[in-house]
């Protein structure tokens, strides 16, 4: 069994030193009365005092202090200070996960939310579904307007990747009235050579 630490006397009756040290990170008013003094080891003691801080009631102040062998009051080292909870201490209550701490109806709520944005998302589906079905019902009109444009529209179909029927419905509109407005400049011009000749 392991001999209890002899109490060291030089430690003990500096009090004066721990409540020092304790000022260093608390005010003077909230150190209170001293509680005692007790021997952590050879040469090591804890002495500890009343808390009078806002708050915490029931918390003791401590001051860990420690010599080395033959050292003197003067040459005595602070090791640790703090404060500490008592058996009657006022703690704060014991925590609680986010979702535990719902009520219900913010749970049926957020569920709400959920159901409306999943319905958000299925009614985003069947746009696009709509939207790629008339997309392919318009590519049969762009391809002969892309026959009409002629030479020009085939080179710039030769540099596009095979891949292209994968573009989505916003690039194919696109597309689609470019062809378009190259087909018209195309017949404009070919009106304007037409009258030329008449003329």
């Amino acid at each position: 069994m392991a001999r209890k630490p002899k109490l060291d006397t030089i430690l003990a009756d500096a009090v004066d030193v721990a409540r020092d040290a304790l000022a260093e990170i608390a005010g003077a008013q909230e150190v209170g009365d001293h509680l005692g003094v007790f021997a952590e080891g050879e040469r090591l003691v804890t002495h500890r005092f009343v808390s009078q801080k806002k708050g915490y009631q029931g918390w003791t102040w401590f001051a860990t202090l420690a010599r080395v062998p033959r050292a003197k009051v003067k040459d005595l080292t602070v090791c640790e200070v703090g404060i500490v909870a008592g058996e009657d201490s006022l703690l704060a209550p014991a925590w609680v996960p986010w979702a535990d701490r719902l009520a219900k109806e913010e749970i049926e709520a957020a569920q709400a939310e959920e159901n409306a944005e999943s319905d958000g998302a299925t009614e985003n589906d069947d746009a696009q579904a709509e939207d790629s079905a008339v997309n392919e019902e318009h590519n049969g009109s762009s391809d002969d307007a892309e026959k009409i444009a002629g030479t020009e529209t085939e080179e710039s179909e030769e540099t596009e990747p095979e891949a292209a029927t994968h573009k989505s419905p916003a690039r194919r509109q696109v597309r689609r009235r470019r062809t378009a407005q190259r087909t018209a400049a195309r017949r404009r011009a070919a009106q304007r050579n037409r009258t030329r000749k008449e003329n």
